[in-house]
């Protein structure tokens, strides 16, 4: 795969504030090619305008586009995917710990009040249009192992085990992630041109 043809890596950030420490950010200072959908903050709960920016960042990208998102952020990009006309841009998805917003989280967590006020429930769970893949925590604080192999199987996702690793952010020790860069190498495998666009009815 030449470099010219590699895809573009789209950052999509969870519910959280800019974290130096995250695995995302030490991702973004190392790639080549990538762009970061801005984190909004945990006060934020407007699913449409995480929504809108997500569109946008595809919009200033040129060529195929690998996205690698987080907790809330897998979320947001399922309920991109049921919105967007832009879907044929994505050659594949990173989805990473995506936590169970159907459920009660822990105290500190959004409510599921607040999240349905926000737009974010029901979560989608129609197979995505594009390759996907889920990695899964077996000690995830907010999803539990077997609720997160249901919602890749929904989404028509493979499915990656991590083993213990918390919700893979710095409160569980997450710093550097270096499994994502392998997992980013085989998804962009089949990612060196953009799918053609849905024909218009």
């Amino acid at each position: 795969m030449n470099s010219s043809a590699s895809p573009t890596v789209l950052i999509v950030p969870g519910l959280r504030d800019e974290v130096e420490a995250h695995w995302q950010t030490h991702l973004a200072g190392r790639l080549a090619k990538v762009h970061v959908v801005p984190p909004m903050g945990r006060a934020n709960l407007d699913c449409a305008a995480r929504l809108a920016a997500i569109e946008h960042a595809l919009l200033l990208i040129d060529g195929p586009v690998v996205v690698v998102a987080h907790s809330g952020g897998c979320v947001m990009m399922v309920h991109w995917a049921a919105v967007t006309r832009q879907a044929h841009r994505v050659a594949a998805c990173l989805l990473a710990t995506p936590p169970d917003f159907d459920h009660p989280m822990p105290a500190g967590y959004p409510s599921l009040d607040s999240l349905r006020a926000g737009g974010w429930l029901p979560v989608p769970r129609a197979r995505l249009p594009f390759r996907s893949l889920v990695a899964a925590s077996r000690n995830d604080p907010l999803a539990s192992f077997e609720r997160v192999q249901d919602l890749a199987r929904d989404w028509g996702s493979e499915f990656e085990d991590l083993g213990l690793v918390g919700h893979l952010n710095p409160a569980s020790g997450f710093g550097p992630w270096d499994r994502a860069e392998a997992l980013i190498q085989c998804l962009s495998q089949d990612a060196t041109t953009i799918s053609r666009p849905p024909p218009v009815n």
